[in-house]
């Protein structure tokens, strides 16, 4: 049985169950159009930092944050664009603007679609006219992430998109990755390493950019849980991006369109024609 909910705590959220697999979707138009949670059989698959998500004044931490129109951030967070500098602070604006709810489905599967449009706060820092629809749905241990980028400019629209998805997990030295890619740039200190499938979790920090993807399926698998983690995306991501912070019950597992600057640099950067839309899907599903 398919159904959406409504609560209103700080923010309204509305609530996607499926209860023949005990599922559970969280999401906050209001917050930046954020997932907040997702469970399947009655387990947080998502970590979410409560006392930032509390504060609008500080960007979240936590569930799956939307990054638009720049993935990672700027140097000195500028970039140019006909030659006007402009200001866009890391992942750009649409994770913390509210979003408008679209549209609503308990029938088949539940969803939920949410839209951003552009307006004078983003033209300021973005001087495109744009509609980015996002469609959540929930069957089963599968959650599908669509997504609709319409360029209603009168040229061409240049952006990268991504998420930012926070997966919740006790021991991350318990974890085996199976990443599409021999090899990962720190994304720090922009030296490439090869890829033996491990990282150092006694790092401070872990911030790494895999290219060159073979596939377009990723997975991790938390033998602590007993759990097995798939991450998949369309050909329009041409990076997976691995970050994390030592002592944090958290990894993050990120398609993103394009690698940091790439706005500067063009680097697989997207350019959509006027009147275009962009169509692209993530799909993440667990199993026990």
């Amino acid at each position: 049985m398919f159904a959406i909910a409504i609560d209103q705590q700080q923010y309204q959220t509305y609530i996607l169950s499926d209860s023949s697999t005990e599922s559970r979707l969280e999401v906050v138009p209001q917050r930046g159009g954020i997932i907040t949670r997702w469970q399947v059989q009655g387990e947080d698959i998502l970590y979410l930092d409560a006392e930032r998500f509390a504060d609008p004044n500080l960007s979240v931490r936590g569930g799956i944050p939307i990054l638009f129109p720049i993935c990672g951030n700027l140097p000195d967070n500028t970039y140019t664009y006909q030659g006007k500098q402009y200001t866009l602070k890391q992942h750009g604006f649409a994770r913390d603007m509210p979003w408008e709810v679209a549209d609503q489905v308990a029938q088949d599967l539940v969803s939920l679609t949410l839209v951003l449009n552009s307006n004078d706060q983003t033209r300021a820092v973005y001087p495109f006219e744009f509609q980015l629809a996002f469609t959540y749905e929930l069957l089963g241990n599968r959650l599908n992430i669509r997504q609709r980028y319409t360029n209603h400019s009168t040229e061409p629209m240049p952006f990268s998109t991504g998420l930012h998805p926070y997966f919740q997990t006790s021991d991350k030295t318990q974890l085996e990755f199976n990443i599409p890619a021999a090899e990962y740039q720190d994304q720090r200190t922009k030296i490439t390493h090869y890829f033996n499938g491990s990282f150092d979790f006694e790092a401070d920090e872990i911030d790494v950019a895999f290219q060159k993807l073979t596939s377009n399926s990723a997975s991790v698998t938390d033998a602590t849980r007993r759990m097995q983690l798939t991450l998949e995306y369309d050909d329009a991501y041409s990076v997976v991006v691995f970050w994390t912070v030592k002592g944090k019950p958290y990894y993050c597992l990120e398609p993103w369109t394009a690698t940091r600057n790439a706005l500067n640099t063009g680097e697989n950067l997207i350019h959509l024609d006027p009147g275009a839309s962009l169509e692209t899907l993530v799909r993440l599903s667990v199993n026990f």
